[in-house]
């Protein structure tokens, strides 16, 4: 009967439904969202503080640390020695030190100087004092840190009342106390609070945990966040630890409607009323109270110990934590409640013990419940952030309700479980405390450093100051011009060669045209129909071939008798067989050219070798193969490269292009040069397009002082080592070759990939350029870039991916700043050409890396701009390829070859 008036007027609404919970976790995560955002932080009542702490122990760590642990009654000083023998141990002494009340509630110059005291008496105990070690701080108060050993205290708790402290730094203050001692050389490389010690120490046992939770007298949790969810700090790197400071869920009437008439009285007579309600809800300092509470209206009302209130039930918290464990533990509980109701001179029959047991377990039993929702929502927030169906993790635990209670561990297990059955959640009991974490966050932080160093130390000949790129520009001027110049041309590296273009589109253009593209394993045939006047348009229709591998490597007449049948099916499937048209030929390979319409293939590249043909007139091999056919004519007129029909085709759009780059698997450039200037061509008016082939810039070392060990190894391994040195470093076909040698050196280093060189990092071209473009997308999570590693065998961490991606970053900009120096030689050559002060022009461009990699072409043009200042020059993006461009010079040349004969 009792029980029953018990649960219906007192205790039904501390009886929380799943329902009610997931609600509860459902109103958390909208807390934790507010508190991440720079906007409602101020508002959020869970303030979600940033901790600095990026990267979790991953067995590498070694070394002596010293840790410091304020927080409560009692100083701890400790040194931990982390062992990197392949068993991941370590070893922990400590001492304890009495923090009197008049510390306490002193001054802070009088605590700082006891904590420095009490450090170099424990270093003095184990003859530490003449070493140099790296020290973490455990300091257990809320404090807002904007570093990592840097953190301001927002207020006092648990007691202390020192003066002074408040709103200042607490490291410094240590730091200066440290001072006052000659004897102790430490360098105070962390500060943490409790929870985030947890997290860490359990860390360090198991890989797996990201979720530090202290359920003691007080109550908080932490947990490893997206760096871009977290406003209140710059960068959108990796991870950081986020101290959620939950005790205070609730502070703003979120919880009212689970709020009982008991909680609300335990608020009003606490020392921070309307303060840390959640925390009031669920901890342990608070929970003793709270049965006093419900025991004393009981009383009142008649329902316990035949309605007479003894003084220990109007006594504060007389009813402790302790009690509350004693009376609920599973055997003993009955007697054990009698004997604590007989000590408080209650006198309790048999029905008042069960009834009294049943408070106890109604008030734990919510307080676990409480605990599992918000942790349940913290969970939640790591799968969705992890993006997986099913998380796997590990829950760091300290405080003394989830050690000390019989069933609470066990209670908060099951409806955590129950909450998110989609998390497999393992929950640590933290063994060595948190100041073991302070000493394990200071190890992470003095591997990260040293780390740090070695990887800059790797990255930093990719790093170009603007007076090396200057260089870069100065030397391409001069190797232009010795590929202009009769007497260098045949020794310079740049070599310059004509292309017999002699003119840009100028609208006047008309006709149809055919177009082939040859330049890879697929042949395209296009129909290009010009219209020139005020309804000018460019229309186009194209098939494309596949050319096998065995017409590839066959001989020369099997290769061009294979174009010419693909010719003749576009013809067919066109129904122009019969018409004689002109037609412009995209031949991207390596040429000699004599005239516009003759080009001698220098050597094959892109994996064909067909026999006969190099050293042999392309042109005139193609017109064999049309004459053997016998089925049709044309009237061959233009044979080009891809990057002079790139700027053909953008020239066509804008009159002011000159220029073609292409920034792709391979790199070149072409612009239009004086005829003046091209010694080895008769003539000097007008203009014509010079092919640079600006790929051999450097094959006579005269950019080895910008090489590294990494460009050399990829030279090295290459098919044409010693040539092409500027493509290798510029051009897509390499840049994930170089990425790749530079991860295997970090790996050996022991800086990646926990020093595993696995067999797909072995394999030369498993890094393609296209993973270079996706990991340095800035839409794409860490977690993505992880997925890309891992699809090419590589088992990443957080902090591998973060290391991988500036690696990417430094190898790409490097091109991207070598590509925008050569450039700007040409524009400036332009300009001088021109004899301008300021030159306006427009640079046609196309190719993968230009087109798809998320950051080149910015740098690329920012490049220019700095080289070239008084140039300024205009980036367009070829739409169309270099088909349309072929058919465009042949109309452009048609036209020129008019006015010639007229």
């Amino acid at each position: 009967m009792i029980l029953q008036s018990l649960l219906s007027l007192y205790l039904y609404h501390m009886r929380l439904s799943d329902d009610v919970l997931l609600d509860v976790m459902a109103r958390f995560q909208a807390e934790m969202v507010k508190g991440l955002g720079r906007d409602t932080n101020s508002t959020a009542t869970v303030k979600m503080l940033p901790t600095f702490v990026r990267s979790l122990p991953d067995g590498s760590e070694k070394g002596d640390f010293l840790a410091v642990d304020l927080g409560g009654s009692q100083f701890r000083a400790l040194e931990v020695k982390v062992f990197n023998d392949g068993k991941q141990s370590s070893q922990l002494e400590s001492k304890f030190y009495p923090t009197p009340k008049e510390v306490i509630q002193g001054s802070g110059t009088e605590l700082f100087n006891y904590v420095a005291d009490c450090l170099l008496d424990f270093m003095e105990s184990k003859n530490l004092q003449h070493k140099k070690l790296p020290l973490g701080f455990t300091f257990s108060f809320p404090c807002k840190q904007t570093k990592l050993e840097e953190g301001a205290l927002l207020a006092w708790t648990k007691h202390f009342k020192v003066r002074g402290v408040q709103g200042t730094d607490v490291v410094s203050s240590l730091r200066k106390a440290l001072q006052k001692h000659k004897d102790i050389d430490v360098d105070v490389l962390a500060m943490v609070n409790d929870t985030v010690g947890t997290m860490m120490t359990c860390g360090y046992d198991d890989p797996h945990c990201e979720v530090g939770l202290i359920i003691g007298t007080g109550t908080n949790a932490c947990y490893m966040e997206e760096m871009r969810h977290i406003d209140l700090v710059e960068g959108d790197e990796g991870r950081m630890c986020i101290n959620t400071e939950w005790g205070a869920f609730g502070d703003d009437g979120a919880l009212d409607d689970l709020r009982t008439e008991f909680d609300r009285e335990l608020d009003l007579g606490s020392l921070n009323p309307g303060k840390q309600l959640f925390e009031k809800m669920i901890s342990s300092l608070y929970l003793g109270e709270l049965v006093r509470l419900i025991l004393l209206k009981m009383t009142k009302e008649g329902l316990l110990f035949n309605g007479k209130v003894s003084t220990a039930l109007l006594t504060k918290d007389k009813i402790e934590m302790k009690h509350v464990c004693a009376m609920e533990k599973y055997k003993e509980g009955l007697s054990n409640t009698k004997e604590i109701l007989t000590e408080l001179n209650l006198f309790p029959s048999e029905e008042d013990c069960i009834a009294v047991q049943h408070v106890c377990t109604i008030v734990s039993f919510r307080s676990a419940n409480l605990c599992a929702a918000a942790l349940a929502a913290i969970l939640t927030r790591l799968r969705e952030n992890k993006k997986v169906l099913r998380l796997r993790t590990t829950v760091g635990i300290d405080g003394g309700l989830y050690k000390t209670h019989p069933q609470y561990p066990k209670r908060l297990h099951k409806v955590v479980r129950r909450l998110v059955p989609n998390c497999d959640v393992r929950f640590l009991l933290s063994q060595s405390g948190s100041a073991k974490g302070a000493a394990m966050v200071t190890a992470v932080a003095y591997r990260l450093a040293a780390q740090r160093k070695q990887i800059d130390a790797v990255l930093a000949p990719f790093l170009l100051s603007l007076d090396t790129l200057r260089e870069v520009k100065n030397k391409m001027r001069a190797e232009l011009e010795y590929g202009l110049k009769r007497e260098t041309q045949a020794s310079a590296t740049v070599k310059m060669l004509p292309t017999y273009v002699c003119g840009t589109p100028d609208g006047t253009e008309s006709g149809k045209f055919l177009a082939l593209d040859l330049g890879g394993t697929n042949f395209r045939v296009l129909l290009v129909k010009i219209r020139s006047g005020r309804r000018r348009s460019v229309q186009m229709y194209n098939k494309i071939f596949a050319i096998p591998l065995e017409i590839m490597q066959g001989t020369g007449e099997e290769l061009f008798d294979h174009i010419v049948q693909c010719i003749a099916d576009f013809l067919e499937y066109m129904g122009i067989k019969g018409a004689r048209l002109p037609l412009g030929f995209t031949f991207s390979f390596p040429c000699r050219q004599a005239s516009i319409d003759k080009g001698t293939l220098v050597g094959w590249t892109k994996g064909f070798k067909a026999t006969d043909c190099e050293g042999e007139d392309v042109v005139d091999m193609l017109r064999e193969a049309i004459r053997r056919r016998n089925e049709f004519d044309l009237d061959i007129v233009a044979v080009v490269n891809d990057t002079v029909g790139t700027m053909m085709t953008c020239g066509y759009e804008d009159p002011n292009c000159e220029i073609g780059l292409i920034a792709g698997t391979g790199s070149n450039v072409c612009y239009m040069e004086d005829m003046k200037n091209i010694e080895i061509v008769e003539g000097n008016e007008g203009k014509m397009c010079i092919n640079t082939e600006w790929g051999g810039f450097g094959d006579n070392g005269c950019i080895d002082n910008i090489r590294t060990k990494y460009d050399i190894q990829v030279d090295e391994g290459s098919l044409n080592a010693g040539k092409q040195r500027y493509e290798k470093m510029t051009s897509g076909m390499y840049l994930g070759e170089i990425v790749r040698q530079i991860l295997i050196d970090l790996t050996k280093q022991g800086l990646l990939f926990r020093g595993q060189i696995s067999e797909s990092l072995r394999k030369r071209g498993i890094f393609e350029t296209k993973f270079l473009s996706q990991i340095e997308s800035d839409r794409l999570a860490l977690l993505q870039v992880r997925r890309i590693l891992q699809q090419l065998g590589l088992d990443s961490t957080c902090e591998d991916s973060i290391i991988v991606k500036e690696v990417c970053g430094a190898v790409s900009r490097r091109a991207a700043q070598l590509c925008g120096a050569g450039l700007a030689a040409i524009v400036e050559k332009k300009r001088e050409n021109r004899g301008v002060e300021h030159l306006q022009i427009t640079v046609g461009v196309d190719g993968t890396l230009y087109k798809l990699h998320p950051h080149f072409s910015r740098v690329l043009q920012e490049t220019v701009r700095e080289l070239a200042p008084q140039c300024d020059v205009t980036f367009m993006l070829s739409e169309d390829g270099s088909g349309k461009g072929a058919a465009l010079i042949t109309a452009v040349a048609k036209r020129l070859h008019n006015i010639g004969r007229k």
